[in-house]
């Protein structure tokens, strides 16, 4: 145990929906948290589950030997890698877990190796939600010497985290997994609308499906959320999705593989971007399919 009662210190710059649920994770687990975001409500809330803020990414670095990078877009990690580069510190490991292209993953290592640090690609294979319980993957890649050092801390606030071997290694299975995540999801809005326009309870399909072999994780994360027809609390917003299918489209056409399904989704999400579900959960597709169908809720068959 560390200085302080605590098993160590971790730093975590970006508390959004992933990055805040792996503060609270590790805070609760018994490690001191240090932790950076531009938004001040996010960190006010973070606060009060043990986090200490501090006002930039150089702040975090000098007070952590590990940091936890989860970010929006690929310019916030490019000026964090600068600002722990430039924070003057000795060898920091930094695990970087938001979904970049890989070229912008390779370019930060690089930036932080020139500065005497060490990147990992570590993206995260789960929502938010799943976040929250720790009910999440990490596939982490690059020097296997800094992953195997870091398990306690993944354990911390991660269901398993697999050593998928080369840097970059972990960004190119989190592309394959978010693909079928991409499918799965459009796929269980339209099971469900098809179900709810012939008469059958949301609720009822739910659970059917649940018990039977047409289920996936993804059925069981967002079929709730489809039943209710409530897509607010977001645990993957349709705006960020849209980033992410963004990078895989581009991953799978440099590889010249085609990907027809993955592809057929991708109007689905525009259509729920467009009719004002940005800040909703990606679930939100199920109102896109019922418009499609000109579905209206009502004359549902219940279980007797």
């Amino acid at each position: 145990m560390a200085a302080g009662g605590h098993k160590g210190t971790v730093g975590v710059v970006g508390l959004g929906i992933m990055g805040g649920a792996f503060a609270r994770n590790l805070a609760a687990d018994g490690w001191r948290v240090v932790g950076h975001d531009v938004d001040r409500a996010r960190t006010r809330a973070l606060v009060r589950a043990g986090v200490e803020i501090v006002p930039d990414a150089g702040a975090v670095a000098r007070a952590a030997r590990t940091i936890i990078t989860s970010l929006p877009h690929p310019d916030a990690l490019a000026a964090t890698a600068t600002a722990i580069g430039k924070a003057g510190t000795k060898s920091r490991v930094v695990i970087e877990a938001s979904t970049f292209s890989l070229a912008d993953k390779l370019k930060a290592a690089k930036r932080l190796h020139a500065a005497g640090h060490t990147m990992l690609d570590c993206p995260i294979s789960g929502t938010g939600a799943q976040a929250q319980t720790k009910d999440i993957v990490v596939y982490a890649s690059g020097d296997r010497q800094a992953i195997k050092r870091l398990r306690p801390v993944f354990a911390s606030f991660a269901r398993e985290a697999h050593d998928l071997g080369a840097l970059g290694n972990g960004s190119r299975m989190k592309y394959v997994a978010n693909l079928l995540v991409a499918i799965n999801n459009v796929a269980a809005a339209e099971a469900m609308v098809l179900g709810m326009k012939s008469g059958l309870d949301p609720q009822m399909i739910y659970q059917m499906i649940k018990s039977g072999a047409g289920n996936s994780r993804i059925f069981e994360l967002r079929g709730p959320m489809m039943v209710k027809s409530r897509y607010a609390a977001a645990t993957m917003k349709v705006s960020v999705w849209q980033k992410d299918m963004a990078v895989i489209g581009a991953f799978a056409r440099s590889l010249r593989c085609p990907t027809p399904l993955f592809s057929s989704t991708e109007p689905i999400y525009d259509a729920a971007l467009k009719a004002g579900h940005a800040d909703d959960d990606t679930a939100s597709v199920c109102a896109v399919m019922e418009k499609k169908a000109r579905l209206r809720r009502k004359g549902r068959v219940h279980l007797g």
